[in-house]
């Protein structure tokens, strides 16, 4: 209850209040068909133009004689929106596509609506030429249609005001590696803002104007957004304080500012910065309520960490020496009582710090705060043993997934925001051990499908209204739909995407050349960020005949073929077995070098990867009975390139493969690192890093129950498992992982001669087996006691 005043309080103050929802009657209905007319249009302002910079704020009064026990409402916008009832933010939206396959919501409006008056409102942006890439766009619009009942369809009944206070601009920032391509910093000059619109008080006389049918079919106009509905639940936003306030100059503060209880008084003529920490990185709508300070300016800038005088970010702890760059929002305040200012868009923050200068009257700043927002997972997976140093890194493995996941997954939510596919992948399969939620993986898979070129390629990230092509993207696409098979039983939807994999294998197969291996690749053929790889690309891609894109290429085909034998082509299936079988034979005669023991990035032996070999074991050009022989010469030679933290979750698949997943806990001294120097999410790369949260990097959390506890499918669908734990040094280890029927748990000790002994719990109707060092036991539904010697 406390949480619907607090929105209300903060929407009647006339600025936007995010929605406390996280969970939503709407996200528990059937999917909406759209069979029928939509009798509602797409509705701007007068003067906005097609795809310029505009905030708008639509209004629509409602008068019931009593409340529905249904209200369902379809709403869309282009770029996005926030919708209103009676002041309080009932949906966030759209989630992000393209044109040709534009989101709307279906929301139930009945839980805030009353008997009598009722005011319906939205805002509206546009970011115009200052828009993330991920934001694709078509031109202003607004749209709600109710099932069921017109009376509030979009339309020229609707009123709709110009909001010419806030403005938006892309930041520079004078860092190397500092590529940018996330929603923009935002002016709010309160002096322009119009007068609250969200309440059900009357408006001023000639505020807001007729809205403008902007000229769009809601249904079959191809030239317009093709309208399907979105599959993701509301996102989570919940309201959060700062840990602390580190520095401040020009003025002093204490902890009651952060809690609320005690506004800060900043006199007239003063130039004061508070650097408040969140103590962990965040994403959140920051909040600020003032009063007074008529002329007076307060710029608010995010940074994932501070900076010493040569660029680096050292211990996040620590701020002596340091300064702040990062994105920024400016306010300029107008004088008036305790007014709420925030973004239109979330930030993405672990330090943020104001820079305040008044004028002549001084400003009183009442609370600052904000609202964390994410895709609404929830931690379902644990992982316990007696090495208590593993904790911390789990917590930020699971804290860099969650800021890397809203309505798409992301890479990075502070730098880009892009759903790539190469990161996407494994935050998938991360998302799928640790929450058992699919819908985002769903989202994703279906996003990247709908990117696909004519050649077959699909994009390297989707959305993006910048076309970027990774070839080697599209692959990790197509595997990712086999882990989803996998892990899923969900065969309809699997199905759907064959034709989509048969599309990228067919253009790949036309790339090799008479070498028997992949010729001249183009586009940009991504493979790690390794140093020696230069711009990422892997060797040979360029010139030709690279052996880690070759086996790469048979690694997907092997499981294309798998997929064509369940839903497509078994001859199919069959021919790709053979090209695989070429391509491994071809590497295997061209780029093994007998006296290293070890395979080239390409058949002239300048270059040795980590990246080759292990990609050799993964996709079976090494015999299974050499593959440990081979992956203990991959983690001992330091000669070799080394994968970087991406690439680090194959050196992991493969080494599990070869059955050295005993080595597996030594390979977590890069995360260990990470919690020493005060990371509270996972990295890009190693440092020096440009991004402190990459969901790419938490893959741990994958490897500790699929690996270390050894929790897989065992046939597709997830319909059995295998167990087959690898503990290492460690003498206990529990865990749970969701699987759709139910928890699957396991608690397990070693015992006198190398042996194990613990319980493992299957829910029902999951069957499956435990193995431990050449030895197995059946398992069935209900808890089970299991024991196996050692060797």
């Amino acid at each position: 209850m406390r949480r619907l005043v607090h929105a209300l309080a903060l929407a009647v103050l006339g600025l936007l209040s995010p929605a406390l929802l996280t969970t939503s009657a709407a996200a528990q209905m059937p999917p909406f068909s759209l069979q029928g007319f939509w009798q509602a249009q797409w509705i701007s302002h007068p003067d906005a133009g097609g795809d310029e910079q505009a905030v708008l704020h639509f209004r629509r009064e409602l008068a019931l004689d009593s409340v529905p026990d249904s209200f369902v409402v379809r709403v869309s916008a282009d770029n996005r929106y926030r919708l209103f009832v009676n002041g309080v933010s009932v949906s966030v939206g759209p989630a992000r596509s393209d044109v040709m396959h534009w989101r709307y919501e279906r929301v139930d409006l009945a839980p805030f609506l009353v008997a009598g008056a009722n005011v319906i409102t939205a805002t509206v942006w546009n970011w115009g030429d200052a828009r993330p890439l991920a934001q694709m766009s078509h031109r202003t619009g607004f749209l709600l249609q109710g099932e069921g009942n017109s009376a509030i369809n979009s339309n020229a009944e609707w009123q709709v005001q110009r909001d010419l206070s806030r403005t938006f601009a892309q930041p520079r920032f004078e860092l190397p590696n500092s590529f940018y391509a996330a929603a923009p910093g935002e002016t709010i000059n309160a002096t322009t803002a119009p007068t609250p619109w969200v309440t059900a008080q009357t408006v001023p006389a000639g505020s807001m104007a007729p809205a403008m049918d902007n000229g769009a079919n809601p249904f079959g106009n191809a030239a317009d957004w093709q309208l399907v509905p979105g599959q993701l639940p509301p996102m989570e936003e919940t309201p959060q304080r700062f840990a602390a306030i580190r520095r401040t100059s020009g003025v002093a503060a204490g902890a009651g500012m952060l809690a609320g209880t005690s506004p800060l008084v900043i006199p007239a003529g003063t130039t004061a910065s508070l650097l408040l920490d969140q103590g962990v990185l965040t994403n959140a709508y920051p909040a600020i309520t003032a009063s007074g300070g008529a002329g007076a300016q307060m710029v608010l800038t995010y940074a994932e960490a501070l900076y010493d005088a040569d660029g680096n970010k050292g211990d996040r702890n620590a701020i002596d020496g340091k300064i702040i760059h990062g994105l920024t929002d400016t306010i300029a305040f107008d004088g008036s009582d305790k007014r709420m200012f925030q973004p239109l868009w979330w930030r993405t923050f672990r330090y943020v710090q104001l820079d305040i200068t008044t004028g002549a009257e001084p400003l009183t700043v009442h609370d600052v705060s904000s609202i964390f927002t994410a895709y609404p997972m929830q931690q379902r997976a644990a992982f316990a043993s007696d090495q208590p140093w593993i904790a911390p890194i789990w917590d930020i493995n699971w804290r860099g997934l969650r800021l890397s996941a809203y309505d798409t997954y992301m890479d990075t939510p502070y730098w880009e925001q892009l759903q790539y596919v190469g990161d996407t992948r494994i935050e998938a399969l991360v998302t799928l051990y640790n929450a058992g939620d699919d819908r985002l993986v769903r989202n994703a898979l279906t996003l990247i499908d709908q990117s696909r070129r004519p050649d077959g390629l699909t994009a390297s990230r989707y959305p993006s209204a910048d076309a970027q092509i990774i070839p080697p993207f599209s692959l990790w696409w197509a595997s990712m739909v086999h882990d989803y098979w996998m892990h899923r039983d969900d065969p309809a939807f699997v199905a759907g995407f064959v034709p989509g994999i048969r599309g990228v294998m067919s253009w790949y197969e036309g790339q090799v050349d008479d070498t028997g291996l992949l010729g001249p690749m183009p586009w940009w053929n991504f493979l790690d960020w390794a140093p020696q790889f230069g711009i990422g690309m892997a060797p040979g891609s360029q010139t030709g005949h690279s052996a880690t894109l070759s086996l790469q290429y048979s690694y997907t085909l092997q499981r294309a073929a798998q997929l064509e034998d369940r839903f497509g082509e078994p001859a199919l299936a069959a021919r790709y077995r053979a090209q695989a079988a070429s391509l491994n034979a071809a590497v295997r005669a061209q780029a093994w070098d007998e006296t290293r023991g070890l395979f080239a990035d390409t058949p002239d032996k300048t270059s040795f990867s980590q990246h080759a070999n292990v990609l050799a074991v993964l996709a079976g050009a090494v015999p299974r009975a050499e593959q440990a022989a081979l992956m203990t010469r991959v983690l001992d030679d330091p000669g070799l390139i080394q994968a970087t933290v991406y690439f680090r979750f194959y050196v992991d698949e493969a080494l599990v493969q070869a059955g050295l997943g005993d080595r597996y806990l030594e390979r977590l001294d890069l995360w260990r690192d990470m919690v020493r120097t005060g990371l509270t999410t996972t990295p890009e790369s190693p440092e020096p890093t440009r991004s402190d949260a990459h969901a790419w990097a938490s893959h741990p959390n994958y490897h500790l129950l699929a690996s270390v506890l050894g929790i897989r499918p065992a046939s597709e669908g997830f319909r059995t498992v295998a167990i087959a734990p690898m503990l290492g040094e460690m003498r206990r280890a529990s865990g749970t992982v969701p699987h759709p029927l139910g928890p699957i748990t396991v608690d397990l000790r070693r015992v006198a001669g190398g042996g194990i002994a613990g319980v493992v719990t299957l829910p029902e109707g999951l069957s499956g087996t435990f193995r431990w060092q050449g030895g197995e036991v059946q398992l069935f539904p209900g808890a089970q006691d299991v024991a196996l010697p050692g060797n």
